[in-house]
């Protein structure tokens, strides 16, 4: 047997030589499993102890020959690959390819900046549950119990509380947490509210069934009205550029009185009308006023006492207008081409 190895060199080396067998063809006839190699092995089993050692270590030797010449053969099939088959060929030199950094949802970067704003005039930031009572979502809001927003095709009605009897919806306000915080927080009360809202509404370009809320509520003796305006002109000023201006139109709101719509001069036409602001130089962000006696009163917080000021606005409408984005369903697709537009304010 020792003999039949010692051939099987030889013939290695002249198939080297003289460049017989490409790596492949080498691999297959003396390494692969029905290879020469492996057969060598199947008779090395059958050898007499006494001739095991020197037959084992002859054959040890012809195996790590073969292997290095496989290795010898690929190296040379690599280095002579055509440009036209390059491209198949699998360079383990190359440098990895890096990770590409991800973008942070539009909505997430303009959610991020409000809450700055805010923060910065001295508003913490408060949270609340998703579903809700009747009672903080609606009652204690001054919402009267014939109130149209009461009515399903405003509200996800969830279930009736079978312990306190009162029925359970999805949230359609963050107004919400204002109640629950004026229960357990006596004034000075200074906080913003920042979460997904609900309302059962068909889906558009303009309008969903879930969208994202920001509140803002301050309450503390001697609040007034122009508090109120300072505060949202700052706000506006902030977000939108240091020449932005604020009107404010008398509105109607169950939980506030006086109410007022806040309204931003067109930053796209700076006032001259396009579009975006329907051609009348303004556009909506956000419904405020001054917070309704009666909602203190539900709160225990004494009206002559104190006074407050409230107001809201959707994110998702902020960050339309901050990108121009004219179609509200884009936020909620997922769609990466859209998403990694968006790298910060």
């Amino acid at each position: 047997m020792i003999e039949k190895i010692e051939n099987i060199f030889t013939e290695v080396e002249q198939f080297l030589l003289e460049k017989k067998l490409t790596h492949e063809d080498f691999r297959l006839k003396y390494l692969s499993r029905k290879g020469v190699l492996n057969e060598l092995f199947e008779d090395f089993k059958k050898i007499s102890g006494d001739q095991k050692r020197l037959v084992g270590q002859t054959l040890n030797n012809l195996k790590n020959r073969l292997e290095e010449v496989h290795v010898e053969l690929s190296a040379n099939n690599i280095a002579n690959v055509s440009p036209k088959n390059q491209s198949q060929v699998l360079d383990l030199t190359l440098p990895e390819i890096q990770n590409q950094i991800g973008s942070l949802h539009p909505l997430s970067i303009v959610r991020q900046k409000i809450v700055e704003i805010f923060a910065r005039m001295g508003f913490n930031t408060e949270d609340g549950p998703e579903i809700e009572t009747d009672w903080y979502n609606f009652s204690a809001l001054n919402f009267a119990e014939n109130h149209p927003a009461r009515e399903m095709q405003d509200t996800f009605f969830v279930e009736k509380n079978e312990v306190t009897k009162d029925d359970l919806l999805l949230r359609t306000h963050t107004s919400n947490v204002q109640i629950r915080l004026m229960e357990y927080k006596k004034p000075p009360i200074r906080s913003i509210m920042v979460g997904r809202v609900y309302r059962n509404e068909a889906i558009s370009a303009r309008a969903h069934c879930q969208f994202h809320q920001v509140e803002g509520l301050y309450v503390d003796k001697n609040v007034s009205f122009k508090d109120l305006k300072d505060t949202l002109f700052h706000f506006a000023k902030e977000m939108f550029g240091k020449d932005t201006k604020i009107r404010l139109r008398p509105s109607y709101f169950p939980f506030t009185e006086p109410s007022a719509e806040i309204d931003i001069t067109c930053f796209i036409c700076h006032g001259d009308g396009c579009n975006i602001c329907k051609h009348s130089g303004w556009v909506e962000i956000a419904g405020s006023g001054m917070v309704d006696p009666n909602v203190l009163a539900n709160c225990n917080i004494d009206p002559e006492e104190y006074t407050g000021f409230a107001f809201g606005m959707g994110i998702e409408r902020i960050t339309m207008l901050k990108y121009g984005i004219n179609d509200l369903r884009l936020f909620f697709e997922n769609d990466v081409r859209f998403l990694k537009q968006f790298n910060g304010l």
